[in-house]
Formats: C-alpha cells, structure tokens, sequence
C-alpha cells in the first residue's frame, strides 16, 4: 500500500496507517507507542457523551492526554445532537484537535439506546449529530459499519450524508452490525463509498497483518486502513507498514508501557491495563501458555514487571 500523509480537514497527519478506538486499550501510553510506531492518528477509548454529561470520574478518566501527544483525536459515542453539541464544545474536550463519531459500536446495549450503529438506521438523526459535533469548529470523522445486515448494506449511501453533513473523514468497518466482529469483509461496499465522496475513506476491518492492509487498500481504493485487534497483538504492524525504524523488543515496549502507565494512572489500572496487553502479547508465543494464569495473579507491579522480565526475556518452548 502506498503511504502518505492525509489531510482531515485543517490537520494534516503523517501516515494514512490509524490506529483504532478500543475499548480497554486505547489509553494515553497506548496512544503514544502507536503514534512512535508510525500511526498517523490514534483515537481514544469510546466516550460516552451522556456519562460525560454527568461528570462521571471514569469517563474523565478516558480522555487524559498531555502535550507529548501530537495530534489529538476523541471518540465521542452519543445519539442527542443536543448533548453532542453540548459536549463537543466543552472544556473536557478543548484539548482535543479532531472529534470521531461513534456510529458502528455493534454491542445491543448501545445499539437499543440509539447509539452507535443504530445512527445509521436513522440518517437525519446521524447528520444532526455531525452538524452538531461540528459547531464546536473541530474537524470531525465519523466511524461506521457497511451496513446493519447483510442483506442491508448502504455504505455509499451514508458516506454521501456524512459528507454533505459536514464531516472531514469517514472510516468504514466493512462488516455489518449484524456481524459483530467477525467474517470477511465487505470490500466492496468500501470501494463503493471511497467512489461516492470526496472526503477521506479510511478502510477497517479484518486486518491481522501486513498482507491484510495491502489486500484492503488494493481491494477497496480507501485513501488509508485502520487496524483494531491486531495492534494490541502486534505494535510492530504499523513500522512494518510505513517503514518506521524501530529496534524495540515486545519486552522493551511492555516495561515502557508499564512505567508510562503507572506514571499517570493508579496501581489498580496499570496492573489491569498492562496484564491484558501482555496477554495479547503472548497469544503467538510459544511457552507462554503456563503463564497466563500466572499473568493475572499478579498483585502488584513489581510481580508484574518480574514476570514480564521472565516471559519475554528468553524465547520460550512448548512444554
């Protein structure tokens, strides 16, 4: 795939490579190390606009990030364009750059409240939300699915509201809600959409290597990918995709992660934030199997790190 710097409304990034929003993953050290790796842009953890509302601590939580954070980007999850509006205007979001709206979230909770994928059932509610996201003067993107089922798949359709609704960007999971996270991607409902708008089409969906992105882009004619799930399995995907030197370790980039982490969260959320990337992290190592339970049993972050030091210091062999 060809990389290249994209242009997002008034932002311009240095690769077409992204990192998704995840849920559990997408913290501030996340964010950096994949920024360090070559991504042109990472998202946080899905923001709930209502929580946000109300203040709620947790919610807060998920939108820490500093100056060492070059371009910032919030995911925003709502389905009032009054709140949405409301919200992106707030000082809570002030220090973000670009705002991504939340239009894909399969899971049946967001879905019945008509939030996340249900936006896409109901067009002039999801192009109320982005004009409303949009008086806040920020470049806004809006992430969303192919369609709902697959026999229900309008991808080219909602591009074009997106566009003429103001957005700067839209990334396309090229699954229908009704597939969750699993099955081939719908390849061609991307193309489609790429054809349909003039806006950036960022490609997302069943990329678990380096071939997958180049097949994406090579399938679809996105103007870049985003990679998910597979990020937290292998950061090296993104200087592997865009060339960026790097001669980190898994075990170099795990203690990283852990000593960025406790530096600005608690004990209790380094523990539980380093345990699940570790984890990750292990899923294709041979030997690590006898490790996992000992993973999570560890109680604090010097077991941790001692366990880190030997898991990953040595190859490991299958018993």
């Amino acid at each position: 795939m060809e990389i290249r710097q994209l242009r997002v409304g008034g932002l311009l990034l240095p690769s077409n490579v992204l990192m998704a929003p995840l849920a559990g993953y997408t913290c501030y050290p996340f964010r950096l190390l994949a920024r360090q790796m070559g991504a042109g842009l990472c998202f946080t953890e899905m923001v709930s606009a209502n929580a946000l509302k109300y203040k709620d601590r947790a919610t807060r939580q998920l939108l820490f990030t500093t100056e060492e954070e070059p371009v910032k980007a919030v995911q925003l999850l709502g389905g009032s364009p009054a709140v949405m509006e409301q919200m992106a205007q707030s000082p809570f979001l002030e220090p973000f750059d670009l705002i991504d709206i939340n239009m894909g979230c399969p899971v049946p909770n967001v879905f019945k409240s008509g939030e996340g994928s249900a936006l896409m059932l109901d067009m002039p509610r999801a192009s109320a939300v982005i004009r409303a996201c949009k008086k806040s003067g920020k470049p806004v993107s809006v992430k969303c699915r192919a369609g709902i089922r697959e026999d229900e798949m309008f991808a080219a359709e909602f591009a074009r509201m997106c566009e003429c609704s103001g957005a700067d960007m839209i990334t396309i999971h090229g699954r229908s809600r009704s597939m969750m996270y699993d099955g081939t991607p719908y390849y061609e409902e991307i193309a489609h959409a790429k054809a349909a708008v003039s806006i950036p089409v960022i490609a997302n969906g069943g990329i678990f290597s380096a071939r997958d992105a180049h097949l994406m882009m090579e399938r679809t004619g996105a103007d870049g990918v985003m990679i998910a799930r597979y990020a937290l399995e292998n950061p090296f995907i993104f200087s592997e995709l865009t060339k960026t030197p790097c001669r980190k370790t898994v075990l170099d980039i795990l203690l990283e992660q852990l000593e960025l982490t406790r530096t600005y969260y608690d004990e209790t959320f380094t523990l539980t934030y380093i345990r699940k990337l570790a984890s990750y992290n292990m899923k294709k190592r041979k030997g690590t199997k006898k490790y996992k339970q000992q993973l999570y049993q560890c109680g604090s972050l010097e077991e941790l790190r001692g366990l880190l030091l030997t898991v990953f210091s040595h190859k490991q062999t299958e018993e």
